[in-house]
């Protein structure tokens, strides 16, 4: 824990909303900024070292993702001294909002970026759209945005029909069509589930010299929870401060899935889809022998039977 930040560890869980973003306020406030931003968002700012993390959460994310109610970039706060920036909004908003346009162009104007030695920007889904594109603000900065959206301007995603509610919002004016946005960065990594096909589709739109698509298949629609879970995301953060992240790195991070239960189950349901019984055979082999995993148990004594009768061949244990 770095000195001063004690109170930074605070469980705000119990809060009631309008006492939650009291605190939050008072919090930042005490070691930064807190500016408000019109009746559904508002920034904090954490004044620590010179890498700053910039995240956009949703107040229910936060909340459903840390067990202390706090934004995902306070572990990074605490443990790694970086300083934090957080642009919050109430509910999936996307950060289409005059206001929020208005305070990045301040932050510009400040020259409030140039203070730190590397900017990390990061969001997932609308925040990882809202990542993408207020990127630009911070030229040379590192992006890593999980399953973000490109853009709901229904001319350029009109096959994207999760969100037909939010079309009336502008994604065509300023901070609007996220991967033109990142064409300023210095790297940018879009994190995504190739089998969640609108979500591939949306990322195939990030296609830049700059952008590094990750895939990672079979995490869902869900991937920051994945992540979260695999205790990948910090790691993946911190990488991304120190200017290591990589394709492979990312890869030997990702190894972690094989003790994921979600992913084995899509997993074993492509292969049973597939009937491929062989692979299935093999895959719970490998999961009963490292994991407590009665389902897959079950299937491997199934499948042992078939092929004791000749229907197909399992290949004996090295």
């Amino acid at each position: 824990m770095q000195d001063g930040l004690e109170n930074l560890d605070e469980d705000l869980s119990g809060l009631k909303p309008a006492q939650w973003k009291a605190r939050m306020a008072a919090l930042a406030e005490e070691h930064g900024m807190y500016q408000p931003l019109g009746a559904k968002h508002f920034a904090t700012f954490i004044d620590q070292g010179n890498t700053l993390l910039v995240t956009f959460e949703t107040i229910q994310g936060i909340h459903n993702l840390s067990d202390q109610a706090q934004p995902l970039g306070f572990d990074l706060v605490k443990n790694l001294g970086w300083s934090h920036m957080c642009v919050i909004s109430d509910g999936d908003t996307w950060f289409r909002e005059d206001l929020i346009y208005g305070f990045f162009d301040q932050l510009i104007d400040d020259g409030f970026f140039d203070e730190f030695d590397n900017v990390i920007f990061y969001g997932a889904g609308p925040c990882g759209y809202a990542a993408a594109a207020y990127s630009v603000a911070a030229p040379g900065a590192t992006v890593v945005a999980v399953q973000p959206q490109a853009t709901l301007d229904p001319r350029m995603t009109e096959w994207d029909d999760r969100f037909a509610e939010m079309r009336r919002l502008s994604f065509t004016d300023r901070y609007g069509y996220a991967p033109d946005m990142v064409d300023a960065a210095g790297q940018a990594y879009v994190i995504y589930d190739p089998q969640e096909k609108l979500d591939a589709m949306h990322a195939s739109l990030f296609a830049r010299k700059n952008v590094t698509r990750l895939r990672v298949p079979y995490m869902g629609d869900a991937v920051q929870t994945r992540l979260i879970e695999m205790e990948m995301l910090y790691h993946i953060l911190s990488l991304a401060g120190s200017g290591r992240l990589s394709s492979a790195a990312f890869s030997k991070l990702f190894r972690s899935r094989r003790n994921n239960s979600f992913y084995l189950r899509n997993l074993l349901g492509r292969l049973e889809r597939e009937q491929r019984s062989c692979l299935v055979a093999l895959l719970c082999r490998n999961v009963t022998e490292r994991m407590r995993a009665p389902r897959f148990r079950r299937r491997l004594q199934e499948l042992e039977q078939r092929a004791e009768s000749g229907e197909f061949r399992i290949p004996p244990k090295r």
